[in-house]
């Protein structure tokens, strides 16, 4: 009897040690996480100025003088500081959309991290 019960622990324990989890199915990827690893100008800083900024601030608009509309015409605005102390709502500078809400958390994040990365044109 002893024996047997020496053989079924070590059976138990034999296969145990066999088994491993998956980080990525213990721990699947939070839906709601924010990346900013791979943020672009085309994939994630560019839909945001043609649905937050365009109106106002495009080619036939530029409001405050203001045309960010472009790639040549944004960088300059993102080099001296501009475009992210608006964006930012940062004493000292106009906060943009002007009379609308802050963009989300995420989007600054992301931005921030594409201008942290040189601004490039991607």
């Amino acid at each position: 009897m002893l024996k047997k019960c020496f053989y079924i622990l070590a059976l138990t324990v034999g296969l145990s040690a066999c088994y491993y989890d998956k980080e990525e199915e213990l721990y699947p990827a939070d839906p709601n996480a924010c990346d900013t690893v791979n943020v672009s100008y085309s994939k994630t800083v560019l839909p945001m100025l043609q649905s937050q900024c365009y109106v106002c601030h495009s080619q036939a608009a530029a409001q405050g003088n203001v045309v960010v509309e472009g790639y040549n015409n944004l960088k300059p605005q993102v080099d001296n500081g501009n475009f992210f102390g608006a964006i930012n709502h940062e004493p000292g500078f106009s906060p943009m959309p002007q009379g609308g809400h802050k963009l989300p958390d995420c989007t600054l994040k992301q931005i921030k991290s594409w201008i942290a990365k040189g601004a490039p044109n991607d």
